[in-house]
């Protein structure tokens, strides 16, 4: 089964090493259980590892003194990331979380010359017996985000800034056309590959190329609100991705998709505080609320809201799943027959686009 992969950022690869470590202060004699995190961009980028870092938050929120937490941020991907886990476990860390693809080799290596100490990988696929990975349904919020999208859009051209041809990104983006087709049929949605994950210039041209080809609405799937900003210089309605961004540019701001990381980060550091932790693959949704959508903007007019929270319940429930057949690619050929739902295996090797998406997803 094949998942998703993430690649750090060229403008990150260059960046030193950051550390926080935080702790409470504590009358125990006793030693704070110690956890850690890696981060392939920084914990202030208002997406991606923001959202990470505030489930590192919460952990000491709701642990207290009983734990300490640390992280690495601008960690390049590769197996230099094995002596950042070195130099972890050498400082007494007892369960390390890594938050990118690129991380996954170096943390297998380290897993197993470490079994005392737990491994967590996102968006990874490799486990072992001291080796877990997870992720999340990202896809059906970002269905909920496209019905904002076409909601707002007067023409029905979308315009969407994309990082990388990967399967992640690919069911994605036709997740959002799906969802802006809904809302606005016959919607178009235009992509523009930036090839990073995170470089706030970078997503600002793209997005400028593409308001310059005349989307009125636009959407995202970088880890900066570099998208956001350029929207707001014209007025087009945006939609962000990993957090909630809508402070960037609140007058245009749609809706997004979000993780909330924390429930998860709480429950499997108690776990291995207390001795029940257990390998596993980890695949988060709506439902269980590792997945949601952030608040509307201003502009979203209640009877989208109602639509789209009526679209969400029915994803929690399982009345609805927007893979579900008929579903033709770019070219009008049926890919997924009328009434089959894709698989989970076949969502995460997704390779190719829906009717209605301009743009290779082979990248370029």
């Amino acid at each position: 089964m094949k998942k998703p992969v993430r690649l750090a950022a060229t403008m990150l690869a260059a960046a030193v090493l950051g550390a926080c470590g935080t702790t409470n202060s504590t009358t125990s004699t006793s030693q704070p259980f110690k956890a850690a995190w890696i981060y392939v961009g920084t914990a202030g980028d208002h997406g991606w590892t923001q959202a990470h870092d505030d489930g590192r938050k919460l952990v000491e929120q709701q642990l207290g003194t009983g734990v300490k937490t640390t992280f690495k941020e601008n960690v390049p991907e590769g197996p230099q990331v094995e002596q950042v886990v070195e130099d972890l476990v050498r400082d007494g860390n007892k369960i390390i979380f890594a938050t990118s693809f690129g991380f996954q080799d170096a943390m297998a290596n380290e897993a197993a010359k470490h079994p005392d100490v737990k491994f967590e990988q996102a968006t990874g696929f490799k486990t072992a017996s001291n080796l877990a990975e997870y992720f999340g349904a990202a896809e059906d919020a970002d269905y909920l985000t496209g019905m904002a999208l076409g909601a707002a859009s007067k023409k029905g051209k979308i315009g969407f800034v994309a990082p990388f041809p990967i399967p992640e990104v690919i069911r994605e983006i036709n997740a959002v056309a799906l969802g802006a087709q809904t809302t606005h049929p016959g919607a178009t949605v235009q992509v523009v590959w930036t090839n990073t994950w995170f470089d706030p210039t970078k997503e600002k041209q793209a997005a400028q190329s593409l308001l310059s080809r005349g989307v009125d609405a636009i959407g995202q799937g970088q880890d900066s609100p570099a998208t956001g900003e350029a929207a707001k210089a014209v007025g087009v309605k945006w939609s962000g991705y990993d957090s909630d961004q809508s402070n960037v540019a609140p007058d245009i701001w749609l809706t997004g998709t979000v993780y909330h990381w924390g429930p998860y980060y709480v429950k499997r550091v108690k776990e291995a505080m207390n001795g029940s932790w257990k390998t596993g693959s980890y695949y988060g949704n709506i439902g269980d609320g590792m997945i949601d959508i952030a608040p509307f903007g201003q502009s979203v007019q209640q009877s989208v809201r109602d639509q789209i929270n009526a679209k969400k319940e029915a994803l929690k429930s399982g009345s609805f799943y927007e893979f579900t057949g008929p579903l033709k690619d770019q070219s009008g050929a049926v890919k997924i027959a009328a009434g089959t739902k894709m698989t989970l295996a076949q969502i995460l090797s997704m390779d190719w686009f829906v009717q209605g998406v301009i743009g290779s997803p082979k990248g370029g």
